[in-house]
Parts: C-alpha cells; sequence; structure tokens
C-alpha cells in the first residue's frame, strides 16, 4: 500500500470529473484524442494526487519528481491533470488548441507542468534515461516517470533506451506503458503485436509490474512497489480500456485524433460511467 494516505472513493470521483473535463476540452475545441486520454485517467491521477512530490505553485522545483510524457498527442489528458491541481487555471482548458495558447495539440515547454516537448513519439523513454542518469550525478533522490503508448513501443529506439536503463541500473527510472490495445489505424495486434510483452521487458531486465491500469488502487500500488526496488528500472504495464468510460468510443481507432461534437458530447456525458 501506499505511504501516503488516499480515499479511493474521493480519487474514483476525480477520475470521473476529469473525465467529463477531457470530453468538454475536446469539444470546445473541436479536435484532439480522447482514446488515449481516456485510457490513462488513473495513471496521471494516480501520480498527482497520491505518488508524486511537486508543488504546482513552483512547477521548476528542483526536488520535485519529473513525469515524461512520451506519448505527447494525449494532452486533453494531461491538460486536465494539471488543471485540475493548481499548475494553471482551469478556464484556461477552453483554449486548447487554439492559436497563441499555451495548451497545444502535443506538449511543449510552454504548459507549466510539462517537462518534455513531444512531437514525434518512441523519444521520451531515453530522454528519461537522461534525466534519472542526470539525478545521479548530481545525488538528488527524485525518481522520473516516462508515459508511452503501446503502438509507440513497436518504435526501436525505445527498445535501445530499454536496454540503456537496465545496463546503467536505473532504478529512479519508471516506464508506464498505457496498453489499450489501439493504436491509430487499427489494433496494436494486427499492425505490429507486441506479445509477450511481459517476457519482453524482464529479458531487457527490466522489473516488470504487470496490472489493470483503469484500477487507480492496482496503479498506485505498483508506483509504491517501483520506489521500493532496487538495482533496475522498472516497467508499469498497465493494461487499459481505449475511450474508457465512454461506450461508443471504447476499443474504436476512429476516435484517434476525433473530438466529439456537440450531439455527442451530450451523449457521452449521458453513458460516462
Amino acid at each position: 500500500m501506499s505511504s501516503k494516505n488516499y480515499d479511493i472513493k474521493d480519487l474514483k470521483a476525480q477520475a470521473y470529473q476529469h473525465r467529463i473535463d477531457i470530453l468538454e476540452t475536446l469539444a470546445v475545441a473541436g479536435s484532439g484524442h480522447p482514446g488515449g486520454s481516456l485510457s490513462a485517467v488513473e495513471i496521471f491521477l494516480a501520480l498527482y494526487g497520491v505518488v508524486m512530490n511537486h508543488r504546482p505553485a513552483e512547477p521548476k522545483w528542483d526536488g520535485r519528481d519529473r513525469v515524461i510524457v512520451s506519448k505527447g498527442h494525449v494532452t486533453p489528458v494531461v491538460y486536465v491533470t494539471l488543471a485540475n491541481f493548481g499548475y494553471f487555471p482551469k478556464e484556461e482548458l477552453k483554449t486548447f488548441r487554439k492559436f497563441g495558447s499555451r495548451l497545444q495539440g502535443h506538449v511543449t515547454l510552454k504548459t507549466p507542468g510539462v517537462e518534455f516537448n513531444t512531437g514525434s513519439l518512441g523519444h521520451g523513454l531515453s530522454y528519461a534515461n537522461g534525466v534519472a542518469m542526470a539525478a545521479k550525478l548530481k545525488g538528488k533522490d527524485f525518481k522520473t516517470y516516462c508515459i508511452m503508448g503501446d503502438g509507440e513501443i513497436q518504435e526501436g529506439s525505445v527498445w535501445e533506451a530499454a536496454m540503456s536503463a537496465a545496463h546503467f541500473k536505473l532504478d529512479n527510472v519508471c516506464a508506464i506503458v498505457d496498453f489499450n490495445k489501439v493504436q491509430e489505424n487499427g489494433l496494436v495486434s494486427d499492425i505490429k503485436g507486441l506479445e509477450p510483452l511481459v517476457d519482453k521487458w524482464k529479458t531487457f531486465g527490466w522489473n516488470v509490474i504487470n496490472i489493470d491500469g483503469n484500477d487507480i488502487e492496482q496503479v498506485i500500488n505498483a508506483f509504491e512497489e517501483f520506489k521500493a526496488t532496487t538495482g533496475k528500472p522498472t516497467v508499469v504495464i498497465a493494461n487499459t480500456l481505449k475511450g474508457k468510460g465512454v461506450p461508443f468510443m471504447e476499443l474504436k481507432s476512429a476516435w484517434h485524433g476525433k473530438a466529439p461534437n456537440k450531439e455527442q458530447l451530450a451523449e457521452a456525458l449521458k453513458v460516462l460511467y
């Protein structure tokens, strides 16, 4: 269990509200990525609500834990989480993807609380390794979390980084795979299968934690296990549901990059669970 006190009922209520905020943010913008944002709500909420050391009023505080959003197109869940934890006013969510806004379609350093510019995917884990190595060289004890998509880890650069993290015994880096089984053009298993995913990461020398990534208590406990693990990096394979909470979006690649219109938003809020 986590060393920090938390209320599961309250966290579930927050997750529900975050999904509402994500859908409303997307609808106002008229574009964005609902599926991978909805699937990752519990991951972000566990990090910012329970697990991480961070100070929203001091986003560059030196002792903060770092979150590297490698699957950087899921900005709705990133921005909703940051807004709800006080990094910027929630009202600013209405500017999502608008010209001149700090809240663009991929995460950038213009946004308070963002650590890494993400355009092309597949580079976040390498960057996270660098941050983790720097922490060790400087004698810092902060943790680095890298959130990746399952389609993203089809890229060879991810596995080069995985090999490096194990070689350098980066036990202060935690990779999280949002394993929602769907990527832009279809099912991950049809495009380039990842299984046996647990065995792959183990073979690369990682501590592997395989969980239900939409069960927030499992997510929190996985991160606590990571913090207690020494001598090797940790990967959390978070089995999630693409479009979680909105049945007509779930497991549908058609919702990659498609925002709900006014009628679809009303229907989504009606069936949201």
